[in-house]
Order: structure tokens, then sequence, then C-alpha cells
């Protein structure tokens, strides 16, 4: 009823607004406690355990909605399992010109070329140094470099150093479409200096005595089986936590007929979900059973959230979703996750992972 509600008023009133318009006032509603809070998010079968963390439930909230880690609490509070913000840089900046977010209604997709505009890590560190309980749920930074950085790799070395105490996991975003050059630090000679850099950052922290944090890559679907070999061969040289699979992609594959297509930028939404879903099997069986992986690209239900899980997935995560399906959409993917789940007479939904990883790494993408 909630999410029928939502579709049937909230969402024609805020796709009359400029779409980051209608961002912000998603963020303010929350800041706010209008949004309410998820129910189903915590049953017994749905507890997960990826990368060395313990996930109430597998379903989380993907970079980009949260850039400032204003309402990272009040996003966990819908539902979610984990809450991942940023992309966060060293030095604020506003990312591209406006308009550069775009709707696409009939495939319930967004195009997006924000250009990584975000605060900068002062502010974001301060918000999460002030969170009200770091009990709430686990929150993942997710780092970045500046556009016109001069050294990429140690902007990303500097968000591991800056974010650390406050993390309870990062993520090296390697792989947004809308940074000039930022997707050649997946080639493998780049890709090889930055997560001995990021690594290094964390040996730094741990031999002073703290704890270790789970470090995972960020990388983009449009990639070939020789780009695939060598980001699954430098992950384990460098015995890296785990990978999200996938960011936004470049293609236009799949798209109804419409003027905003043909906007530049990452399109996110269902018609990623076969493309991520295929690389993300891929990329399960070069890097066997045991490093995380998160699904990303076209969630909006259980049954595409459990596809990512059957294909490889450890977590998933959505955006676009959420903008479509309103703040009941957590509990709705939550409860009907584990109604599926005892569907299939297990007690835990981990044990659906990796049972269609064959079927999705055979289907044709490039």
């Amino acid at each position: 009823m909630r999410g029928l509600l939502y579709r049937k008023f909230a969402l024609p009133a805020l796709f009359a607004l400029d779409a980051e318009t209608a961002h912000g006032l998603s963020l303010t509603a929350l800041r706010l406690g209008l949004a309410g809070a998820g129910r189903g998010s915590d049953d017994p079968c749905l507890a997960t355990r990826a990368a060395g963390l313990n996930f109430a439930n597998p379903l989380g909230i993907a970079a980009g909605y949260d850039k400032n880690a204003e309402v990272p609490d009040a996003i966990l509070r819908l539902g979610f399992g984990f809450a991942e913000v940023g992309t966060v840089t060293p030095r604020p900046q506003p990312g591209n010109p406006r308009p550069r977010i775009f709707r696409l209604p009939e495939d319930r997709a967004i195009i997006n070329r924000l250009g990584f505009n975000n605060e900068g890590h002062a502010a974001a560190l301060d918000r999460l140094r002030n969170r009200r309980s770091r009990a709430a749920g686990i929150v993942g930074v997710n780092v970045g470099a500046n556009k016109d950085s001069e050294d990429r790799i140690a902007d990303y070395e500097a968000g591991i150093s800056t974010f650390y105490e406050v993390a309870d996991y990062f993520t090296v975003n390697i792989s947004s479409p809308n940074t000039p050059g930022l997707r050649d630090l997946q080639t493998r000679e780049n890709l090889a200096a930055l997560l001995l850099a990021v690594t290094k950052a964390r040996d730094e922290k741990m031999a002073g005595g703290a704890a270790r944090k789970p470090i995972l890559l960020k990388i983009a679907p449009d990639l070939t089986e020789a780009d695939l070999d060598d980001i699954a061969a430098e992950l384990l040289a460098h015995r890296l936590d785990g990978a999200i699979v996938s960011n936004t992609t470049l293609s236009r594959s799949g798209l109804t007929l419409s003027p905003v297509a043909k906007e530049t930028g990452g399109l996110s939404g269902p018609p990623l979900f076969e493309r991520s879903t295929a690389v993300l099997a891929r990329l399960r069986q070069r890097i066997g059973s045991e490093p995380a992986l998160v699904g990303v690209g076209g969630v909006d239900s259980a049954e595409t959230a459990l596809a990512k899980i059957r294909a490889g997935a450890d977590l998933v995560q959505l955006y676009t979703g959420l903008v479509y399906g309103g703040p009941g959409l957590p509990g709705e993917i939550c409860r009907g996750l584990a109604a599926l789940t005892r569907r299939e007479q297990v007690t835990s939904i981990r044990d659906l992972r990796d049972t269609t990883v064959s079927e999705w790494a055979a289907r044709p993408i490039f």
C-alpha cells in the first residue's frame, strides 16, 4: 500500500520538478524523519556475512544518493542492511554543469553526468563523526579523485586514511563515466598501482592499532573479457575484499525511443540489469567463492535482487529503483526476499548464492 501511494501521488509531484531539486527534497524528508521506517528487513533468514562484516540483510543503498553523508542513519531506517555514502573527493567540487540528471520514465531509468559533485572530505568526515549512533547499521564510504587532481591515486589513498575511523568499509570508485580519464585506472598497470596504494594506506592504519576495514573496488559494466581477466588478477594479487559490479553504463541498448536517451552520461536502472548481472557472474567465476561481490544495476524488486545473488552476489545495492519505487521499496524487497528464501526451502539466503552463475556468465553482452 505504501509503495502504491508513493507511485500514485508522490511520484508525479516529484517528477514535475527538476530531477536534482527532487533529489534534494528527498534528502530533506529523510533528514526530518518524514519517510517512515522499513518493516521486515530484520528477518533472520536474510542475515548475511560478507567481507568480514555482518549485515542484517543484503540490501544496500548505492553511492550517489547520499553524496555528502547527510542522512546515512535515516537511510538505514528505511530497511536497508547498509548504506554507502559518497563518492567523496578530497576537495569540494561542483561537478558538471546542469542539467545533469535525466529521467527516462518509460524505461524506469536515469542518465546522469554529475561528475562527482560533493562537498569534500572535511564536510563528510564531520557528519560521520557526529552520527548519533554508530550501532544503527553498516555505513561504507565511497572514495574518488578530484577532476583536476595531479595525482589521482594519492586522492584515493587520502580517502582511505581520512575516513578510516568512521567507515565500516571502503569503496574505491574508478568506474564513473563522468570524470574524464577515470576509467583508465581500470587498466592493469594503473589498477595495480592504485590497489597497492590503498591497501598500503589501510596497512598503515592497522600498524597503529586500528581494526582491519574491508576495501571493495567498483568497476564498470562496459568491460571486455580481457579487462575482466586483468581486474580479477589484480583483485586476487592484492587480496582485496571484493568488488561492486557495476557502475552505470555508456550503452544505450534496450531503451525505448526517447530524445533523453541521447544525453551523455551513465545509464542506470532496468536497462542495465542484464549487462551488469552477466559481468557480475563472469567476475565471480574468475575470483572464486571467497571475495565479496556486490551486485548493482536494475535492482527494483525482490526477484531482481535474488537474481543478482543467484548470479554470484553476496550483497545487492539499488538507487534508481528507489527513485521510482519510493521509500517503502527497501522493506518490500526484504519481505519478498524472505518469502522467496523460504519458498526455496533453505534457512538462509546465503544458500542461494551462485546457483545460476554459469547461466548468467554465458550470456552475450559485448
